[in-house]
């Protein structure tokens, strides 16, 4: 299994990065490259600081509302959690500060990225935040988590129900996986050929062996569905 169908390297796949991809014109661009047209080449990773400026930017959190998906977790300040697909950080941060007492995994497939959150972990002074480099089509964390956070990177992984099969070896029992994604009407967001409709999240989870527990609302551009591991 891959996490993308459209880049032409593993080492640029794009679902490690939660860069808005904006639909502008006759193409898609943004943090994820040029994904209205399948064959073009990807936007390389390879720069953090040039795409922080735009994982980053304002106009992300007015949408994004990335203090409230946090509060909606509702994370004991003890937890162990996962940010699947972590870019420069933008969740891990927060989460980090959430749960002082725990720890946060930053996920990523791209090196410069895990690099970029490491150094950002002592920049912050967050020592309960790491970074981890990823394969395509395994999480690689070190040990079990309480939950993982999957923010606008759902829609580029491939095989999904083996993938998030396979990603119950690395919850707590009951531990639970949270998927932000864009509605098929956002005005941001991929091409509408690779959005997904809530029912077919829940579908893809139900077969790969979790309960639906919960969807928050609140964003608008967004859904927020919750799911917990048996």
């Amino acid at each position: 299994m891959r996490f993308t169908k459209l880049t032409a390297s593993s080492a640029v796949l794009a679902a490690c990065a939660h860069a808005p991809d904006h639909h502008e014109g006759h193409g898609h661009h943004g943090g994820h490259g040029h994904h209205g047209d399948a064959h073009a080449m990807p936007h390389r990773f390879d720069d953090a600081a040039r795409w922080a400026q735009e994982f980053e930017s304002p106009e992300r959190d007015a949408w994004q509302r990335p203090d409230f998906v946090v509060s909606a977790l509702s994370l004991p300040r003890d937890a162990r959690v996962a940010d699947l697909g972590a870019g420069t950080g933008y969740f891990a941060v927060r989460l980090a500060r959430a749960v002082p007492d725990g720890r946060v995994w930053g996920v990523d497939i791209e090196p410069a990225m895990v690099r970029w959150m490491l150094d950002r972990a002592r920049r912050d002074n967050l020592p309960n935040l790491t970074a981890t480099l990823a394969a395509p089509d395994d999480a690689l964390l070190p040990e079990p988590v309480d939950l993982v956070l999957v923010v606008d990177t759902y829609h580029h992984i491939e095989a999904r129900t083996a993938y998030f099969t396979a990603l119950r070896r690395s919850l707590r029992p009951g531990g639970r996986v949270v998927i932000v994604d864009f509605t098929l009407e956002s005005p941001v967001g991929p091409p509408a050929e690779m959005r997904l409709a809530p029912a077919a999240v829940r579908h893809e989870f139900e077969a790969a062996g979790y309960t639906f527990e919960r969807a928050v609302e609140g964003l608008t551009r967004q859904y927020m569905l919750v799911f917990r591991a048996p």
